[in-house]
């Protein structure tokens, strides 16, 4: 297959002509020159004459360049520049949108306006050298298509035993391209390039590259820089460069930048796939002391970790994140006996060495951020994890297949030796993935929806043709970890790389059976294949980029067999199997991007409107400009639509929504583009917000009214209440009702999916499917102490609850899986308990001067949101506020319909009933009067239904406690009577 690279692109050519209408002005100058032996005399036009060789000139002066960099950045909607700080240029490229394509076009773009003919490109690692030189070899025949005054220029990597190569580069009349690791560069003392050498005419190479003023291309700077004043960054200057243009996704050092296209815009434009996240959610599974360490801090001499533990609250057990410190007691935050003798030790926070040591029975463990300890068995989780990324795999087949993409996946593992390992003598073995993707991988082909994919196969040799593992390689042909810190590493990685590369047309072809990559980071950077649709990540997320690292593996569109590109979201989706949340890795994915390139999501900047179209009353089109952008901005702050630094307000969302936005005069015909703007970042309205929270009046006239009066001193008293029981019947009922519990269930795992919409107000996850749930076998579980945690939450004695379990049967489930049986048990019993009080219970009217004062109703702040309140005039309060637009609403309605009602309250959370189970809160306080003589007092409690069963246990039993209560109150002529009701007939019925 040969790749078809497209000329056309609107976003990669206004990147081109960003960099080269910097030297617009720069003349066009060609030249005819002879070369004698060595390094003699040259007849140059416009080229710097020296003793060395031939050179970029710039003929520009500083202000003619600032002059075009600041039209260049109005153009683009950046901030213009306010003076020319270095020679140094950005250019932003979010990962798969075509990067080094556009570097390496505008190399040719540069040489046919002004004939700038000497480049260095500057890699971080031997990965994107590698890569680097792939594309110039295969896009040799389109660039001297599209430039043919280019044909004949030459490229090559820098090698420090090749240095006739850097005099060849000195002397060339044609575009001579040089590739160079930073490591090969940025050590004075051991780097040839620095020294003497025969092989460049007794010349040290660095004065032949210095004297020709190369245009530096650095592709990932701030993996090559080193800091502002590191060592890459100064082996960069010592070339002295013409100009140093900066491509990346991930700028740290934002130099005068010429154009952006980030994560947001490559999203919304579909110059990306689509990425969804297939996230591995474990149930029931708290059954040991789990601790996950996500990050540690030092602020301002504090030093905490942030965990995510398993913490009892209330009666159930879930993962929460929680801040510690060294010498925290696990057992006393998580409320959890399992986690015993457990404790947080030492916590490291130096950058790139994050530690916390946990502390646990019988010795120490140390985490870095991302690793866990306690969890579910961990192999049991990465053979769901391989299985999963399979199944994904064979369902994109199937849609894919017949419109000619071949399908990859890509697994980022923990270890080589846990995929490939060497015995005894030295034979290549299999290691525990790759075991376990074979067999996944056969039990999967088989199922009937894949058979119109394997009908000619050998089931059995096909699983293991399939897969193969990419990692460095020593000199003796072994397989070993990949890094780039020394020679000899970066020579084992130069070899598997050449591999990697070569392949890289032959994997998107049909007749090559690989589909599925192992890697264990030699894949991180450098390689990107536009057919990786699986990214499965065998080991922790731990480090700052490593999201946007491990998904810019996968995030071009795809091709098919002709080397077309295809595009769509319908074709081009990317899915992420991890063990994260999906909405962890949405914040988390959130947070990289935020950090990586400084956008920030849902901060309206002051240039922002700077880059709109306007047209003059000549017909002349130009940007609207950074002082009336700014003016625009001020606008908005003022009328309180962002706040001091940008940040959106809910009141510009509504005013959006409800298309109520205005600008000054001035600015009226550039509102429909600032409405656009502002709609990418402002997000969604949420339907609640706190500016619509608002006080309710009380209204005098009905809270002062003698009826009011006397409904109030019908319900006003306060109670108190005794229960009675029979203890051996509330042990068998106990009994009778863990037996007719639920059955307990293993820990299980649960597939959930969502996609991600990346826009300019944040990094929204939606869920699209939840798979069933698959159990997952544990066998390392230790019994806690069953008697112990059931006494303390029911509180019943050790007797006691021996007879309930040995009555109910239910035993045996406790093995099964311990925290949900201990769960589903206390709970079953402490709602057992509260029935039976329940039904046992009397109150008793306390004495006169204990009762809810009237005055309560000014006294007490009642307040609601707008869209959950109902204007009233027969209410205690100006307006009714409901909990949901059903039941309550169409009640309230009917009482103000209603002419037989009088005056009624929805009574405030300050009137409360007490009982076993906490405070009870009745609904509503009424007075009706029949035929203009009888009047009846209520109090109602409205439900959907009348049913108990259709209620739940609690709310039911409250309902109980309340009739009891306003039963003990009926005393007296026409007591007030409390009734369930669904409307207002069945009010008038009672």
């Amino acid at each position: 297959m040969k790749l078809h690279f497209e000329p056309n692109l609107d976003y990669q050519h206004a990147a081109i002509e960003a960099v080269a209408d910097l030297f617009r002005g720069q003349e066009i100058c060609r030249t005819e020159f002879t070369v004698t032996s060595g390094i003699g005399e040259q007849h140059l036009l416009a080229f710097a004459q020296n003793d060395l060789g031939i050179g970029n000139r710039l003929q520009l002066l500083e202000d003619e360049l600032l002059a075009n960099l600041r039209d260049i950045q109005l153009r683009n909607g950046l901030r213009p520049s306010d003076s020319l700080s270095s020679g140094d240029f950005t250019v932003e490229m979010e990962t798969g949108t075509g990067k080094t394509y556009v570097y390496l076009r505008s190399i040719f773009e540069l040489n046919k306006r002004y004939g700038f003919t000497k480049f260095v490109i500057v890699v971080p690692s031997v990965a994107i050298k590698e890569g680097t030189n792939k594309s110039l070899e295969i896009t040799r025949d389109h660039f001297e298509g599209l430039y043919p005054g280019a044909k004949g220029y030459e490229f090559f990597q820098y090698d420090s035993s090749k240095l006739g190569q850097v005099r060849n580069f000195a002397t060339s009349p044609n575009v001579q391209i040089m590739v160079v690791t930073v490591g090969a560069i940025n050590k004075k003392d051991v780097n040839n390039l620095y020294k003497d050498s025969e092989k460049t005419g007794g010349e040290k190479p660095i004065d032949l590259i210095r004297a020709t003023s190369p245009i530096i291309i650095v592709d990932e700077p701030q993996s090559v820089d080193g800091g502002l004043e590191g060592r890459g960054k100064e082996a960069l200057g010592a070339m002295n460069p013409l100009c140093t243009l900066r491509y990346s996704a991930t700028h740290v050092d934002k130099h005068h930048m010429l154009y952006r296209l980030d994560a947001v815009d490559a999203y919304e434009q579909k110059l990306v796939k689509q990425i969804e996240v297939a996230s591995a959610s474990v149930e029931g599974g708290n059954n040991k002391a789990f601790v996950r360490l996500l990050s540690v801090s030092n602020k301002r001499g504090s030093i905490t970790a942030r965990v995510e533990l398993d913490v009892q609250r209330g009666g159930q057990v879930s993962r929460t994140e929680i801040n510690v410190q060294d010498g925290d007691d696990l057992e006393l935050v998580t409320n959890r006996a399992i986690y015993a003798n457990c404790s947080i030790g030492e916590i490291r926070c130096a950058k790139g060495q994050e530690l916390v040591e946990i502390r646990v029975p019988g010795g120490e463990e140390w985490l870095k951020p991302g690793q866990a300890i306690g969890d579910v068995d961990e192999d049991a989780l990465k053979r769901q994890m391989i299985r999963r990324t399979i199944k994904e795999h064979l369902d994109k087949e199937l849609r894919l297949k017949s419109r000619g993409v071949k399908v990859l996946s890509l697994f980022f593992i923990d270890s080589v030796e846990h995929y490939r390992k060497y015995d005894a003598d030295g034979n290549q073995v299999k290691g525990k993935y790759a075991l376990m993707f074979e067999e996944e991988y056969r039990r999967l082909i088989k199922h009937p929806d894949y058979q119109t994919l394997f009908q000619d196969v050998d089931i059995e040799t096909e699983a293991t043709e399939v897969h193969n593992g990419y990692f460095s390689i020593d000199k003796k042909g072994a397989w070993t970890e990949t890094a780039d810190n020394n020679q000899g590493s970066r020579d084992n990685a130069e070899r598997a790389y050449n591999l990697i590369m070569k392949e890289k047309e032959k994997l998107l072809g049909f007749e090559t059976k690989l589909k599925f990559i192992f890697s264990h980071s030699a894949l991180r950077e450098g390689w990107d294949n536009p057919n990786v649709f699986q990214i499965c990540t065998l080991r922790e997320i731990g480090t700052e980029r490593e999201r946007r690292q491990t998904i810019g593996r996968g995030l071009r569109l795809c091709v098919n067999q002709q080397g077309e590109r295809l595009r769509g979201f319908d074709l081009n989706t990317l899915t992420v199997i991890a063990t994260e949340s999906y909405q962890q890795f949405a914040d988390n994915l959130q947070k990289e991007i935020e950090d990586d390139t400084g956008i920030r999501f849902g901060i309206v900047e002051k240039h922002q409107f700077a880059a709109i179209p306007v047209t003059d009353q000549a017909g002349k089109v130009t940007p609207l400009g950074v002082e009336q952008s700014e003016a625009i901005w001020s606008h908005l702050k003022q009328a309180g639509f962002v706040d001091n630094k940008g940040k959106v307000q809910d009141s510009l969302r509504k005013a959006l929504k409800d298309g109520t936005l205005t600008l000054p005069d001035e600015f009226k015909a550039q509102l429909p583009q600032v409405k656009e703007v502002l709609r990418k970042l402002s997000g969604r309205l949420e339907i609640k917000n706190a500016d619509e929270r608002t006080p309710v009046k009380t209204r005098q006239a009905v809270l002062n009214s003698e009826e009011f009066k006397a409904l109030w001193n019908r319900i006003k008293h306060k109670t108190t209440y005794r229960v009675h029981f029979d203890n051996d019947a509330l042990l068998t009922k106990c009994a009778e009702a863990i037996r007719d519990c639920p059955p307990i269930a293993k820990t299980r795992l649960q597939w959930r999916k969502a996609e991600l919409a990346i826009g300019k107000s944040g990094i929204d996850a939606q869920e699209t499917s939840v798979s069933a749930p698959i159990t997952i076998d544990e066998h390392d579980i230790d019994l806690p102490d069953l008697l112990t945690d059931l006494q303390d939450k029911t509180q019943l004695t050790r007797r006691s609850i021996v007879q309930i379990l040995t009555d109910s049967g239910r035993l045996n489930d406790f093995k099964r899986n311990p925290q949900q049986f201990i769960e589903l048990t206390s709970e079953t019993i402490n709602r057992t308990k509260r029935m039976v009080l329940v039904d046992g219970i009397r109150y008793q009217r306390l004495g006169d001067e204990h009762y809810y004062a009237q005055e309560l109703f000014e006294q007490e702040e009642l307040t609601g949101y707008l869209k959950n309140m109902l204007a009233t005039e027969k209410s205690v309060y100006e307006h009714v506020v409901y909990d949901s637009s059903g039941v309550e609403k169409t009640f309230a309605e009917q009482l103000e319909k209603n002419e037989a009602v009088k005056v009624y309250a929805k009574l405030p959370g300050w009137f409360k009933v007490p009982t076993p189970l906490g405070s009870y809160n009745p609904d509503w306080a009424v007075l009706i009067e029949k035929d203009g003589v009888e009047r009846l007092y209520f109090v109602v409690e409205t439900k959907g239904s009348l049913f108990s069963d259709d209620l739940r246990d609690k709310e039911s039993a409250k309902i109980k406690c309340g009739e009891a209560h306003f039963m003990a109150l009926a005393v007296g002529e026409n007591p007030a009577k409390y009734i369930k009701v669904r409307n207002i007939d069945d009010v008038m019925a009672g």
